[in-house]
């Protein structure tokens, strides 16, 4: 058995590390996870033979050569490496969490940082207990700071990964109602997002809050933190303002507070504000130019059907189909109904998924808003299937069957927002569009 130490040693010998045999890094570091379907000690000759430098493996059985690196389990392995290997970079370390936006306000953060210095941030959603420290484990001397965004779906996930990364800097978004299944209700969404909160509050870290948010403002009392936000008293103000465009712009106090700058984002939504602002918030702290923020900002393309704008030549979309809870549907129906427009306006949903017992009611409060806000919709997945009322809504069983009826209605010069839990698939609906 080797010890962290050990391991760290060959892992600065190897090109990094990997997990996924389909995506084996020559000369990297593989590390053979087990699952509740799988066992990768059985894949480890395999990734070396397809040049991997080292398998971390915790089956004794299957080592044959001083290529095989035996530790007790493979996962602490990985997470205790990372560790290790995060407190060889005496650098920021930057947590983000949150119901919605995380994903949004991270990358947001990393254009707005690395602008400025050679910055990491966490590469697509490798946010849980195995990704965290995939993405610790990409540090380089060379860089000067680092954006870990951290997922939860049960209590406890939060405080595991702040052990891990060991973040010196946080921001929570939100807290809003999502993955219930496995918190159990919104209190544990409570308890599991302020554990960040919990971990700077004990390291004397700082945290960027959302000033406008009366429960993060409450959550984070005791610790050092910067606020942002549209109110007065806050360390950085702005707010969104009307464009004549689907996009988002928003205006912001100059660096001296003595005027204002504006930057044009390609966001959709004004529920993007805060993450917006949290980004200027961060890049400030770091002491970054107003002006660099500002390009930075209005570079950024959102992708991967997130605050997605997307025109098809016969139609508008506004992509949001890559996740969805009761709290950001609720927000997007809001913001798409006031959205400016002179075409007519569609909305294509999906299920929310993993909201438990709670499920049912979620989704015909959806439904409610539908009706209050008037909007012409179709409504995809068995949960919505089983909702009641509302006129000028059609239910679909699947995404294949909304497919259908889009491929024959072929809809024209219309502004179309489609969102849903990424399980639903929503996104095999957009060639008919």
């Amino acid at each position: 058995m080797v010890d962290t130490e050990q391991l760290h040693k060959a892992f600065l010998s190897s090109n990094g590390a990997c997990t996924d045999t389909r995506k084996l890094l020559p000369g990297g570091m593989f590390f053979a996870l087990r699952g509740p379907n799988f066992d990768a000690n059985s894949f480890a000759a395999e990734a070396l033979k397809q040049g991997c430098a080292f398998a971390v493996v915790d089956d004794q059985s299957v080592v044959t050569d001083e290529r095989f690196i035996l530790v007790t389990d493979v996962l602490k392995a990985l997470q205790e490496l990372a560790r290790h290997h995060r407190r060889s970079l005496d650098i920021p370390f930057i947590a983000i969490t949150g119901t919605n936006g995380k994903t949004t306000t991270k990358e947001l953060a990393f254009a707005v940082l690395s602008a400025d210095r050679p910055t990491l941030a966490t590469e697509g959603n490798l946010n849980n207990h195995i990704g965290v420290p995939l993405t610790l484990l990409n540090l380089k001397p060379e860089h000067r700071i680092a954006i870990i965004e951290m997922g939860a779906s049960k209590l406890g996930d939060i405080a595991e990964l702040c052990a891990i990364a060991e973040p010196t800097h946080g921001l929570i978004t939100n807290i809003g109602k999502a993955h219930l299944e496995g918190f159990g209700s919104v209190d544990g969404v409570i308890r599991t997002k302020t554990e960040l909160y919990a971990w700077l509050r004990e390291h004397h870290g700082l945290a960027f809050v959302n000033g406008d948010d009366a429960l993060l403002m409450e959550k984070s009392q005791g610790i050092l933190r910067e606020t942002y936000g549209t109110s007065d008293g806050n360390d950085l103000r702005g707010r969104s303002k009307e464009s004549g465009t689907p996009f988002l712009h928003v205006q912001f106090e100059n660096s001296d507070k003595m005027g204002t700058r504006e930057v044009e984002t390609h966001l959709i939504g004004d529920y993007n504000t805060p993450n917006v602002l949290a980004a200027i918030g961060m890049g400030r702290h770091f002491h970054i130019a107003d002006e660099v923020m500002k390009d930075a900002i209005s570079n950024y393309r959102p992708a991967n059907s997130r605050s997605q704008f997307k025109d098809t030549g016969r139609n508008e979309l506004v992509l949001d189909a890559y996740n969805a809870n009761p709290t950001s549907m609720a927000a997007a129906l809001e913001n798409f109904a006031k959205l400016p427009s002179d075409r007519r306006k569609l909305v294509i949903l999906g299920d929310m998924r993993e909201l438990g017992a709670t499920s049912a009611e979620e989704h015909q409060a959806i439904v409610r808003q539908l009706e209050k806000l008037g909007l012409d919709a179709m409504l995809v997945g068995g949960e919505f299937m089983r909702t009641s009322g509302g006129n000028s809504l059609r239910r679909f069983a699947d995404a294949e069957a909304a497919l259908t009826a889009l491929t024959e209605e072929h809809p024209e010069a219309s502004i179309i927002l489609i969102k849903g839990s990424r399980g639903i698939k929503l996104e095999t609906v957009i060639p008919a569009l």
